[in-house]
């Protein structure tokens, strides 16, 4: 409550499809919203992001109509990953209604061969693999299930690397998958942890995760495979947080690794920090990554004109601050 004789500042007044204030909403610059593209986009976006003045991942889910966001936070205790195969005998054409944006997402349809976000489908009863991992990324406890004992090899420990070894594993994961995140906090600030559900996220057939690690590939090495991107999953935050929730992730090793040859500076150079040419803002790599593989909806670029223009505000902005401290 305020003192007797102030007033409560009123906060500025924010645009409720782009949380910025009203007077720098992005909306009205984009000038095809909901762009239809045929390679869903899934993005991970780190919990401290999602509020960040420049996060660009806002204008993915503004410009392209196939986007779907779920929140990624630090391991702070411990968590467990739960990982069901789709059912094999689903039909992927049908599911459990869901919402647009949601963090369910059905499979391919066989009719149309698009994705469909409206959909759930439901994984198989018991989990192929169980997983605790702490802090950092360090894997404390992996189990799989029945299906797959008969096939993955290990006597004393079982590890990631002995699962992806198994070539049944590994072509079970490729048909699709679900993911759970449980995470442990602590209960209103006390030393009582409980244990929550954080996201739960399906990974349909043709899901490729976009990230420079040391085995990814270009798109040609994709093709070479014979590998169809219908599913692009991107982490969204500063790079040691995507490299973070790389880590603490141990699922998107299962995945195929995506990475892009490109040698330029991101529009974020100016305001900021990016490692080094080629490390570029989520929208950024989001239109780049669809271009090299063959999705380019007309109108595709505009979305990158909308970030620079964010980037241009947020200059200002500092600019006009900067300003006010020094006449001060």
């Amino acid at each position: 409550m305020a003192a007797p004789g102030t007033q409560l500042k009123s906060k500025r007044p924010t645009c409720p499809s782009c949380s910025k204030p009203t007077s720098l909403c992005l909306c009205i610059r984009i000038q095809n919203p909901g762009l239809q593209n045929k390679v869903n986009i899934t993005i991970l976006q780190h919990s401290l992001e999602r509020k960040h003045a420049l996060n660009s991942a806002r204008i993915a889910k503004l410009g392209l109509q196939n986007v779907t966001v779920s929140t990624v936070s630090d391991v702070k205790f411990d968590a467990t990953f739960m990982i069901h195969l789709f059912d094999p005998g689903h039909d992927s054409g049908s599911g459990q209604n869901g919402e647009k944006n949601s963090d369910f997402y059905q499979v391919m349809d066989n009719e149309a061969d698009e994705f469909d976000a409206s959909h759930v489908t439901k994984g198989s009863k018991e989990p192929v693999i169980t997983c605790s991992v702490g802090k950092y990324g360090v894997v404390t406890n992996i189990s799989i299930g029945n299906v797959w004992m008969p096939h993955v090899q290990w006597k004393r420990r079982l590890s990631l690397d002995k699962i992806l070894a198994s070539k049944v594993a590994v072509d079970d994961l490729a048909k699709g998958f679900v993911v759970k995140k449980l995470q442990k906090r602590r209960v209103n600030g006390s030393d009582e942890v409980e244990e929550v559900e954080e996201f739960e996220v399906a990974v349909p057939p043709g899901s490729v995760l976009l990230f420079p690690s040391k085995n990814a590939l270009d798109v040609d090495g994709l093709k070479a495979m014979d590998f169809e991107a219908k599913n692009l999953i991107v982490l969204d935050g500063t790079w040691s947080k995507a490299r973070r929730m790389y880590c603490e992730n141990p699922w998107l090793r299962f995945l195929p690794h995506l990475k892009l040859e490109l040698d330029r500076l991101s529009l974020y150079s100016e305001v900021r920090h990016q490692p080094k040419a080629g490390y570029l803002s989520t929208i950024e790599s989001i239109v780049y990554a669809l271009e090299e593989i063959g999705d380019y909806p007309e109108g595709l670029d505009n979305l990158l004109g909308v970030f620079e223009s964010m980037v241009s505000d947020q200059r200002r902005c500092k600019n006009e601050r900067l300003s006010k401290l020094s006449s001060a």
